[in-house]
Order: C-alpha cells, then structure tokens, then sequence
C-alpha cells in the first residue's frame, strides 16, 4: 500500500494546576498557642482532566502525525482539560485493529472515517453514540444536503458528523498518452471521455506497445471505489438501488461493462494488487492509467512521478460520468463513559465547526469543505484544477445495509472474472451475497 501504519501516542499538554499558595492566617489578639482556623490554608482544587483517543484513516493530512499535532495543540490551547491521544491507521490493515479493538472493548473514542464505516458498519452494529445533538438546525442549513443524508442511517440516526469531501477520479499518463496519439480521444478541457473513445485511447496506448494499460486490481478492497465507478459509468449502471436498500450490479449494463474490460487488449484483472499498490504501479510508469485516483494521490505522490499526470472523470456512454464521492468526518464509539463521549463532542465541534479552525481541518485533509467556506484553495493551482470534479459527485450509495461483505464479495467477484468465470453468474453470485447481507 501507499500509505503506511504509524504508531504514535500524542497527548495535549494540559496539566492539573498548581495548588494555590494559602494566605496567612489574619493576626488576633487570641492566644499564641491557638491555632489558625482551617479554612485558611484550604487548597484550591486541581481542574479535571479527560483523557480520549482519536484513531485517523490517512484522509490526507490526517495520516501525517506533523499535521495532526498541531491540529492538537489548536484544539489543546482552547480546550487543555482534553487529553487527546492519537494512533494512525492504513487501509490495508486498519479495520482489522479497529474489530480487534471492538472484539476487547478497547475501540477509540473518536475515529475519522467515512459514512461506509461509521454508519453502514459500526453504527448499524449498535456500536456508535447518537451525534444528533450536533446536528443543529444551524448545522443542517449550512452542511450540503447529499452529505447530510449520507451521515445518518436509513432510520434517521445520525453517526458521523462530517469534515470534508472530494470525488474519486482516474488519471492517465499523459505522456504516454500524447506519445500514442491518444489525446484525440478524450476531452482535456472537461475531463471526460465517451466510453467508445476510451476504448480507442487504451488499445492506441496498447498497440504504441505499453501493454500494461490498466489494472482491474481485486487482491482486496482497497480502492474498490475506482473499479465500482468504472463498471458503473461505462454503460451507465448502478450499483445499489435509489433507496440504498438492495445492490444492482447484476444489470444488463454492468455485465456489458465487465465483458468489454474482460476483452480489452492492455486491461488486466489483477488479483495480485489492491488500489493501493495499483497507484505505485502508476505513479512508477509501469501502468499508463490508474482507477484508484483522487488530489490526495497526487499530492502523496508528488516526489515519485515523473511525468504529466492528467486526472480524468471514467469513461460513460453517455457523456455524463457520476463519480463517487468520499466523505469524511468522526464518529464516537460508545465505550460507556459520559465524560468521554462529551469531550469527544466537544473535540468534534471544534474542528468541524469553530472558525478559527474549520478551514484548517479541512486543508488537512487535501479535500473540499463539507458546507460553505468560501475558495480554501484560491492560490493553490493543483486542487482548482481538480475542483473540476466536484460537479460530476454521483450518488453516495455506500450506506446500503451488509456494505462489509458486499465488498469483499465484489472483489471476490472480480477474482472469479479474471480467472475466467463467466461474467453474468459471478455478478449474480455477487448480488445474492450482497443482499443476503443487507436483509439481515
């Protein structure tokens, strides 16, 4: 993977005061031998510490324990009687320390994930607290409306309040590109291209004799964003249902898409590499185009690429991509402790919400802000360039009930193409399982 584990303990420095010195006791014309009344030497008492911890996915910045710990010290110069101490996940081992941390009732107090976690996983399993508090009519009035829904369960409960945003995009080598003769068949001003030109791009690029165009990476389900979105917008399927209640992959539309990435000369089902090893693979030049893409890779990337990278909504019949989007914000586990939780809230609404320090949060991240915060990224040329994006944001279905095994059952369905199946019976096999996790 891209991103690495990093353990690291970070507290604030807040401390118990000091006990205040007593003041001597007022001379009186009693007795030497008389003592001084009590109450002049009573020591004020010490303030009350809470201790909590944040566990962060890598959203950007929120990966980088430099950036973090002067997030912290903002927060601990306005709140130093909240401890925060923070341990860094990836996403190649991150859920599995998060169900250990469950399985010992040891999980953190504030995680910072997406909606597919913090609402269709842990908060359907009964394990998150309820941010409905949170939710002001304030809050509600200025977060963007597709966002609020995507934080709340189908029942109305609210489990994640959000942070930031972006929309997950592919990119292609450009170079490689324009020394193919490939440009001709994508349109650089908007980013998008009809499915028929895509097809034309990656068999130019192939037959220039890159033959490694892309990947159909299925090792796991890092990324699997980036192979959904390319099976879905190619012949304009979907993924779920408009009510996120059932998964509706096994369309006509999906099994063309799957068929035609299964014939392409220079597209290869790979069971080998997740997304995360999909974009070293790019960013080394060994693939001409990478599905697992948004600004944050880019950034990350910087130091490593060589060449022009040109971020691309995924091809469509139509014309008309839907991305998708990522979400990100907290979410509390409910570990049962009152001073907690409230200080989680309190932790929460001053990096969502306190003014001095919202946009900073959301710069952490590499992403959009959430509601209206004006043009974060006015000097910076590489997010305008991919704010572009933003618009093409297609529905957030990743709430749909069973989402956990819904993935592993899409990567396993990948797997079973790669390999030969045929396509139309792993796609069923893939709905009946997906389903059969969201009726439950």
């Amino acid at each position: 993977m891209a991103f690495s584990v990093v353990a690291c303990g970070n507290s604030g420095n807040s401390q118990d005061a000091a006990p205040a010195d007593a003041e001597p006791a007022a001379e009186t014309t009693a007795p030497a031998e008389e003592p001084a009344a009590e109450d002049a030497a009573t020591e004020t008492p010490a303030a009350e510490s809470t201790d909590i911890t944040l566990w962060t996915y890598p959203i950007g910045g929120w990966g980088d324990s430099a950036v973090v710990d002067g997030l912290i010290a903002n927060f601990n110069a306005a709140h130093p009687e909240i401890n925060v101490t923070v341990e860094y996940l990836d996403y190649t081992n991150g859920d599995d320390q998060v169900n250990t941390a469950i399985e010992g009732n040891q999980a953190p107090d504030v995680i910072l994930e997406g909606p597919e976690r913090l609402v269709a996983n842990w908060g359907a399993r009964g394990l998150m607290v309820d941010l409905g508090d949170l939710w002001t009519d304030d809050a509600k009035a200025a977060i963007y409306d597709s966002v609020e829904s995507a934080c709340q369960s189908n029942d109305g409960v609210f489990y994640e309040y959000p942070l930031c945003m972006t929309a997950h995009t592919m990119a292609i080598n450009r170079d490689v590109f324009e020394a193919a003769d490939a440009l001709q068949y994508l349109d650089e001003e908007n980013r998008t291209w009809t499915t028929d030109n895509f097809v034309k791009a990656v068999q130019a690029v192939y037959d220039s004799g890159q033959t490694n165009v892309g990947a159909v990476y299925c090792s796991g389900q890092g990324g699997d964003q980036g192979t959904r979105a390319l099976v879905n917008n190619l012949y304009s399927g979907t993924f779920t249902n408009p009510e996120h209640t059932e998964y509706t992959a096994n369309s006509e539309e999906n099994i063309k898409a799957l068929e035609l990435l299964k014939g392409m000369d220079g597209i290869n089902f790979d069971a080998s590499i997740a997304g995360g090893d999909e974009i070293n693979l790019f960013c080394n030049g060994t693939l001409a185009m990478a599905f697992c893409w948004n600004v944050s890779q880019e950034k990350n990337n910087l130091e490593t690429i060589s060449f022009d990278v040109l971020p691309m909504a995924f091809p469509t019949d139509s014309g008309d991509p839907e991305l998708c989007g990522g979400i990100w914000g907290f979410g509390i586990f409910n570990n049962g402790d009152d001073a907690k939780i409230a200080a989680a809230k309190t932790f929460i609404d001053f990096m969502t919400n306190d003014q001095a320090q919202v946009t900073e949060s959301v710069k952490a991240s590499n992403y959009w802000p959430v509601k209206d915060l004006g043009n974060i990224y006015e000097e910076d040329e590489l997010m305008t360039e991919y704010a572009t994006f933003i618009p093409y944001m297609g529905d957030y279905y990743q709430v749909v009930g069973g989402w956990a095994e819904a993935r592993t059952a899409w990567w396993n369905m990948l797997q079973q193409i790669g390999t030969g199946a045929d396509v139309s019976t792993a796609v069923e096999e893939f709905v009946t399982t997906a389903n059969a996790a969201a009726a439950q």
